[in-house]
């Protein structure tokens, strides 16, 4: 894994991550990540490539224009050969450290409550999980929020 650099992401980075999202979290969820994330916001934003410049992983987040002293994760993924190795906590804790140098002191991210290796990952990382909230994001789509002091 030390071979691996995390850098700051450009908006060039959309097609390779849309390019493998997909496949990296076995169901179709490429459309929760669109361009505009990486159009606006790459320069709060993480990429983890390999030596030969292959993606390995990312981290789309901000630091929140509406509430300064927050930022939010809005979507991770790490590549299933790299898995278990400390990259994302690696991805995690680089967005914190530019999080809390902007000011930020809580950062958030959701998921759906079925999403059990999400809310053991982000535990592990030192969020806590709210309970489910029905209709977070509109009829029938339940959340968990997460949040993480700085």
């Amino acid at each position: 894994m030390s071979a691996i650099t995390i850098r700051q992401a450009q908006p060039a980075d959309f097609e390779r991550i849309n390019a493998v999202i997909d496949e990296w979290w076995g169901w179709p969820v490429a459309h929760m990540v669109q361009r505009l994330f990486l159009d606006h916001f790459f320069a709060t934003s993480l990429i983890a490539e390999e030596p030969g410049g292959a993606l390995a992983g990312f981290v789309v987040g901000f630091h929140s224009p509406s509430v300064p002293d927050h930022a939010y994760i809005h979507f991770t993924g790490v590549a299933p050969e790299h898995r278990r190795a400390g990259l994302a906590h690696d991805l995690y804790n680089q967005f914190f450290a530019a999080a809390r140098g902007a000011g930020c002191t809580t950062v958030r991210a959701i998921t759906s409550p079925l999403n059990e290796v999400s809310i053991a990952f982000h535990r592990s990382v030192g969020f806590s999980v709210s309970e489910p909230i029905p209709d977070y994001d509109g009829p029938g789509l339940e959340r968990v929020i997460f949040s993480r002091e700085l």
